[in-house]
């Protein structure tokens, strides 16, 4: 029998597809910017990289490591700021984003504390914020570069990240809601004893080094999700179901 949540839990919320539609524009552009340099890394100066081999590394370190980014640190000896800053230079972010209104209202009307926790990078992701307007709902700001475990990068969906991060913040997992688009991120969070809320609107593209379509086939609840919903907007209503105590 799972313990209720409190009143006051502690929200772990993502960022890109769950509180802004990074489909639309900012994941196309990531994705090139990725692929081109993924194409340098791989030139020997000889063969020319060919399209295929570059889709076959963005996606293939994506679908091993949960991260293209983990997957160019390990075989080609890349430094992930390097890789962070060269894949999310985007000259008009504001123009490049989608979001819903009221966003601001709905976090205020979600008890407890709102941790925001993304593998995107700090400078990147501090931009959509802002323009979001969302700063100041949230207690935390953890990005990709605050992952590290002994040392490690470790963005989600690791465990032991996860684990470390609730340490950190002296809360239990069954006082936690992590609040997603990607499924491998809530189904480990889930094996810790968090909550988990799956955000399904924006999946065109649940991650820039994935493929196009990435649209889970009749988005049909898995067993490790306790709430879906279309948007966070929806949140309000469902506390009853995740907060059984409010």
């Amino acid at each position: 029998m799972p313990h209720p949540i409190p009143a006051s839990p502690v929200w772990l919320f993502d960022l890109d597809n769950t509180l802004h539609d990074a489909s639309h524009a900012i994941f196309p552009a990531i994705s090139a910017n990725m692929n081109t340099y993924i194409a340098r890394v791989l030139d020997d100066g000889v063969t020319p990289v060919t399209r295929a081999q570059v889709d076959a590394a963005r996606l293939g370190y994506w679908k091993k490591y949960g991260a293209t980014l983990l997957g160019m640190m390990r075989h080609h000896g890349v430094i992930a700021a390097d890789f962070l800053r060269e894949t999310h230079q985007l000259h008009d972010l504001r123009a490049m984003m989608r979001a819903e209104t009221g966003l601001g209202r709905l976090l205020q009307r979600l008890p407890g504390k709102k941790i925001l926790l993304t593998n995107a990078p700090r400078a990147y992701s501090t931009h959509v914020m802002r323009h979001l307007n969302l700063g100041r709902h949230f207690a935390h700001h953890i990005a990709i570069e605050q992952m590290q475990v002994h040392g490690r990068l470790r963005p989600k969906p690791s465990k032991l990240m996860l684990a470390r991060l609730l340490r950190r913040h002296g809360v239990a997992a069954r006082d936690c809601i992590l609040v997603e688009d990607t499924l491998a991120n809530l189904k480990s969070a889930k094996q810790l004893g968090l909550r988990t809320v799956w955000v399904t609107q924006y999946l065109r593209r649940s991650h820039p080094g994935a493929p196009v379509p990435a649209r889970p086939r009749m988005l049909i609840s898995p067993h490790y999700v306790d709430v879906k919903v279309k948007s966070v907007r929806q949140l309000p209503k469902r506390l009853q179901r995740l907060c059984p105590s409010t």
